[in-house]
């Protein structure tokens, strides 16, 4: 347990060092945060002026957001801060889900900085937007569960989950889909233990065994997946409210309204969900002209080397899952295809390939599965991680905009016509 805090400590604080180098350019708003830090402001007011700005999200992101313009001033730094806090508690997250489902330190940090090198995490932990929120309580939830999963009495752990996936939706509805996988999972092992169901050749790392949590009824499951999540995710909006339950409840009704509507403009950067994968089309945040042959640019790509051989690596944990019904390859394609899948469902024609984030993020984990399996050799995951890095550090003269670049760089950057 020591050994855990103490590396964990370790991932945040290099991890927090290098999000915040830098996170003060450009010192104007970009991208999203003309929407969020004016909310932000606003909720700083003695009283709450009306209209409501960015009603169609809940608030705990922006509430976040507002503390640190509160304590270090109303400025990038105070604006962009609580992105940087979270980004390095989501590698510290996907560290502690490393570590659930490998049962080593090792394929754990691995999975860190694979996930910080994928390029998604590190660029959207320096924007003042909701999203990274989201992903730190959803991966924190995540790992609760892992660790719940594999235990006999798994009670306090799926509590832990619920909580971490009430603040994720407190930051953004989207928190929800990994809650919504959770609920599947444990319904599915319930229902098949109900009809009896058993494997032939049972073995001890099957995702399903008919023995799985023996005391963990339906009341339990209740109040860890829906009590607790709710009760926490209601308590976000408190501070906006009050106890008023009419208030709460209109809220809710004007954020479901405004995230299922289909009337929505269209964007030059929208894509839909079967692209993302692909990294087909970017979303450009910042693209500034500097000087001569200077700009300063951040899009928000995906590392290709390790976001494109990612898909390999979940194909091995489908084969896996299939074949040998492996509970971490099971693991690890829930927490990717749920939170991923979930945009296919919605109404939404507006898509932006930043809604992959969390898939992405626990798409590392399925590279460490893939690297660690059988007797593939220890320094191999090493040297992958090794080239995913070559690939972060490629890229960063268009993920920090503080780097700058040139246009010719750019162009290099640039390998598909449809990335610009």
């Amino acid at each position: 347990m020591m050994r855990t805090g103490i590396v964990a400590g370790v991932i945040f604080v290099l991890a927090h060092f290098a999000m915040l180098i830098g996170v003060t350019t450009p010192e104007k708003f970009y991208f999203d945060e003309v929407h969020y830090v004016p909310a932000a402001r606003q909720m700083l007011e003695p009283v709450m002026p009306q209209p409501m700005l960015n009603p169609m999200h809940p608030p705990l992101a922006k509430q976040l957001i507002a503390l640190s313009i509160h304590t270090f001033g109303d400025g990038p730094l105070g604006w962009r801060y609580p992105a940087v806090l979270f980004g390095s508690l989501a590698a510290v997250a996907v560290y502690l889900c490393g570590l659930a489902l490998f049962a080593a330190q090792g394929p754990a940090i691995a999975a860190s900085l694979l996930a910080f090198f994928n390029q998604m995490l590190f660029v959207q932990s320096r924007i003042a937007m909701l999203d990274i929120f989201a992903l730190a309580f959803s991966l924190f939830a995540i790992a609760a569960f892992m660790h719940g999963f594999r235990q006999q009495r798994p009670h306090l752990w799926f509590a832990l989950a619920g909580v971490g996936f009430g603040l994720s939706a407190g930051c953004k509805w989207s928190g929800l889909f990994v809650l919504a996988v959770c609920i599947a999972i444990v319904a599915v092992i319930r229902l098949m233990q109900g009809w009896r169901t058993q494997f032939a050749d049972a073995r001890p790392d099957d995702w399903y065994r008919p023995d799985l949590w023996p005391d963990f009824r339906w009341r339990h499951f209740a109040a860890c997946f829906v009590l607790i999540p709710a009760a926490v995710y209601l308590a976000t909006f408190i501070p906006l409210y009050g106890l008023s339950v009419t208030n709460i409840l209109e809220a809710q009704r004007r954020i479901f309204s405004d995230n299922t509507t289909t009337a929505i403009a269209g964007h030059t950067y929208m894509s839909s969900w079967p692209s993302w994968p692909f990294l087909v089309r970017p979303v450009w945040y910042l693209f500034d002209k500097i000087g001569d042959d200077r700009i300063a640019a951040v899009v928000f790509l995906g590392n290709p080397l390790i976001l494109w051989p990612a898909l390999i690596a979940l194909l091995i944990c489908l084969r896996d899952w299939i074949v040998t019904r492996r509970v971490d390859a099971f693991l690890v394609l829930a927490f990717y295809f749920g939170p991923y899948l979930a945009w296919a469902l919605l109404p939404r024609t507006l898509g932006f390939i930043y809604y992959y984030l969390p898939a992405a993020t626990t798409a590392s984990l399925a590279l460490v599965y893939a690297l660690k399996r059988g007797s593939t050799p220890a320094w191999l995951l090493w040297a992958y991680v090794g080239i995913g890095f070559v690939g972060f550090a490629a890229m960063l003269p268009i993920s920090a905009a503080f780097i700058g670049t040139s246009m010719a760089t750019f162009s290099r950057l640039m390998i598909f016509q449809n990335w610009i």
